[in-house]
């Protein structure tokens, strides 16, 4: 399945961005040429239970005011809790067939172009999770299938158990990549390259931190990803640290140098990487796609490429790689 080179992350719709903002985003990504969407049944983002769905709600009702549906590639996910009960989460049979036909219908859709396991079960054994998926695409209501977090021996195993049981097997991965989280560098990227598996990277510009407009001193700027409810926490987990700022500062001369922005650099360096398919990226109003989109002119010379790739190596082997 052919794809635009980048894909409009919706994690926001729906608790950072309103309906009308959402709107706006979306018609600017349509704007730039950006056909591909990803959204996912827990989402929004830090939002909690009491709000799960309403992104794929706004996707949805774009796309049907829009009459866009043909016009682009939809992504959704489940494994996420999408209730209080236990079976209302995870990748069993049951949660997943109950998770699509809920996705549809907040879609507004009856197929969705690339379904997605949010993370990897490990209470569900994979070869019902692969049948339960295997049997969605029989039934036409998903076309293709892919994976997010998952590391390279859960795919590996994954796909193995779907060659060895002639099922569908997972065509693409979500993991997490930026130049401040290079850990599958090591061995899911050259899995992905060698198997003919699409990455879509999420995280391109660290939750807003490669942008260079935050301040450790000053603490998270309230309305972004780092003060986002319970997802908040996790970015500020993941990259408000010392290190990381330390790491900007010393890249933000290489892109006054280039001419471009701190989101335009980071998002070349990830689509240098001939592995990835289609980065991720997300906006808060519709004007920040502009330097994202480009990143797709801005070819970077080995010299200064080399100097990211030395600059961050240490970003290779980051703890907690899933989170």
């Amino acid at each position: 399945m052919a794809v635009s080179r980048l894909c409009l992350g919706t994690m926001t719709f729906g608790f950072q961005c309103d309906r009308e903002q959402s709107f706006a985003i979306m018609d600017a990504a349509a704007e730039h040429g950006i056909t591909f969407m990803d959204t996912a049944n827990v989402y929004p983002s830090g939002g909690g239970l009491e709000n799960v769905g309403r992104t794929e709600e706004i996707v949805g009702e774009w796309i049907a005011e829009r009459g866009a549906r043909d016009d682009v590639v939809l992504a959704t996910k489940c494994v996420g809790p999408m209730g209080p009960q236990k079976w209302q989460r995870g990748a069993s049979r049951k949660h997943i067939m109950d998770a699509v036909d809920a996705s549809l219908r907040r879609l507004k859709t009856e197929w969705i172009d690339l379904y997605q396991m949010h993370g990897y079960d490990p209470r569900t054994p994979i070869d019902e999770t692969l049948s339960a998926l295997d049997d969605l695409v029989r039934m036409g209501k998903v076309r293709y299938l892919g994976c997010s977090n998952y590391t390279a021996w859960h795919l590996a195993r994954a796909n193995g158990v779907a060659a060895a049981e002639s099922l569908r097997r997972f065509d693409s991965i979500q993991p997490r990549y930026n130049l401040l989280f290079r850990n599958f560098e090591r061995d899911l990227f050259e899995l992905c390259e060698l198997d003919g598996i699409a990455v879509i990277p999420y995280n391109p510009i660290a939750g807003g931190l490669l942008s260079g407009k935050h301040s450790l001193d000053a603490g998270p700027t309230s309305g972004t990803r780092f003060t986002l409810g319970a997802a908040g926490d996790m970015y500020q987990q993941r990259y408000w640290k010392q290190a990381e700022f330390a790491t900007i500062e010393e890249l933000r001369p290489i892109a006054a140098e280039l001419g471009i922005s701190m989101v335009t650099l980071a998002n070349a360096w990830v689509l240098a990487n001939p592995a990835m398919t289609s980065p991720i990226v997300g906006a808060s109003k519709p004007e920040q796609l502009a330097d994202a989109v480009a990143a797709l002119d801005v070819t970077l010379d080995d010299d200064v490429k080399q100097r990211l790739d030395q600059l961050t190596e240490h970003y290779r082997d980051v703890p907690n790689a899933l989170r």
